[in-house]
């Protein structure tokens, strides 16, 4: 990396400072190819094409999406890595890897490894039984670097990889679907909340230690929202018609260990690879204060039935809002594609309380000089 001088370093924040008073930064760098991983909050349609339950390829999902088909995304329309790509200046969404039109050309774009259910733990969303899990993610990723040599040759390929961004959201299920999934779980049994906790940061460092190993540079890492208060959790756990006290301990417990887990592996390692996403944040100025975003409801879900139409899943059967606008929720857990836009609008441009050590934007745009 090239060292500016100090007068230069400092005419360029001061031109950055300017550029995120307006709004926006140009021009940015754009990312070679963009690679997900992770849970249904980033599946754009790899369970498709496994046996599983926890799919979301049947109508209603995906009413707003441009096609109005269902693409397996768990959105109304598009989710996080959709609309994060628009930001970073690529021409299509990667594809699920799983996905039979994912060859040739269209592996320059990217990839989407995630897969809905998954957690850090591999006892994560068990009872969903053939889903990529974490460590299958990262194997297939292998096996797609091998795929890309083949295309364009070793040299192009690691450089690819090596100047692409990553992003991974993982880690709720671990709570929703395998601490909480049942009273007196097995992994409730063998450890108090604390020590999970501790034992999840320490699993997904060894994670993301290998993804950098395998030569991810720029990765993006969310935490959880506010797991408390989302429609499924209201209608099974809350508190006095309140969010679910137990879940958001959970929450104030992990997402502060993962910013401290994240920048200790960008200290051993000398740079800022990893990027945190303070989700849980995010996702409370909505749930706090829906109409100061345009929702007349962060309670209830667009699609479901049961109180706060939280119970069970979106279906034909289930009740539909005609305005999907109007909801911070599409389904009894993933946020509706509004939401996602305020939350990939606060990754791109959010000050320190948001994105740590910056927002998106700005790292790009310091990338850009490089």
């Amino acid at each position: 990396m090239l060292m500016a001088s100090s007068s230069t370093f400092s005419d360029f924040w001061m031109v950055l400072v300017f550029l995120l008073a307006l709004g926006s930064i140009a021009p940015l760098a754009e990312a070679q190819a963009f690679f997900i991983f992770g849970d249904s909050l980033v599946d754009s349609g790899n369970n498709n094409y496994l046996s599983t339950t926890a799919r979301a390829d049947s109508p209603p999902y995906g009413i707003d999406y441009p096609t109005g088909i269902p693409t397996g995304r768990f959105s109304n329309g598009l989710n996080i890595p959709d609309l994060i790509g628009e930001q970073i200046g690529l021409s299509e969404s990667p594809l699920p890897y799983l996905s039979p039109e994912f060859n040739g050309e269209k592996l320059l774009v990217g990839a989407n490894f995630a897969s809905a259910g998954v957690g850090i733990l591999n006892d994560t969303g068990v009872q969903f039984v053939n889903i990529l899990r974490m460590y299958r993610q990262l194997e297939l990723f292998q096996e797609y670097k091998r795929r890309l040599s083949a295309l364009t040759g070793s040299r192009q390929a690691h450089q690819l990889v090596n100047q692409s961004l990553f992003l991974i959201t993982v880690g709720g299920n671990d709570f929703v679907n395998n601490y909480y999934l049942v009273p007196y779980s097995a992994r409730s049994r063998q450890y108090k909340l604390p020590d999970y906790v501790k034992f999840l940061i320490s699993e997904y460092r060894i994670l993301l230690m290998k993804l950098y190993k395998q030569g991810a540079h720029r990765v993006l890492v969310t935490g959880t929202g506010p797991m408390g208060c989302v429609p499924a959790e209201l209608a099974m756990r809350g508190t006095n018609g309140g969010c679910s006290e137990e879940l958001q301990r959970a929450a104030s417990l992990y997402n502060p260990q993962l910013v401290q887990m994240l920048n200790g592996l960008n200290r051993k390692i000398g740079r800022d690879v990893f990027i945190s996403a303070n989700t849980q944040k995010m996702h409370n100025d909505f749930v706090s204060d829906p109409r100061a975003f345009g929702f007349t409801t962060s309670q209830i879900a667009c699609c479901g039935q049961g109180p706060y139409n939280g119970l069970g899943l979106c279906t034909q059967l289930s009740n539909l809002c005609p305005d999907r606008a109007l909801y911070a929720f599409w389904d009894p857990f993933h946020p509706s594609e509004k939401a996602n836009r305020l939350i990939v609008e606060q990754i791109m441009t959010g000050s320190n309380e948001y994105m740590n050590p910056m927002n998106l934007s700005t790292i790009m745009a310091l990338d850009s000089r490089i």
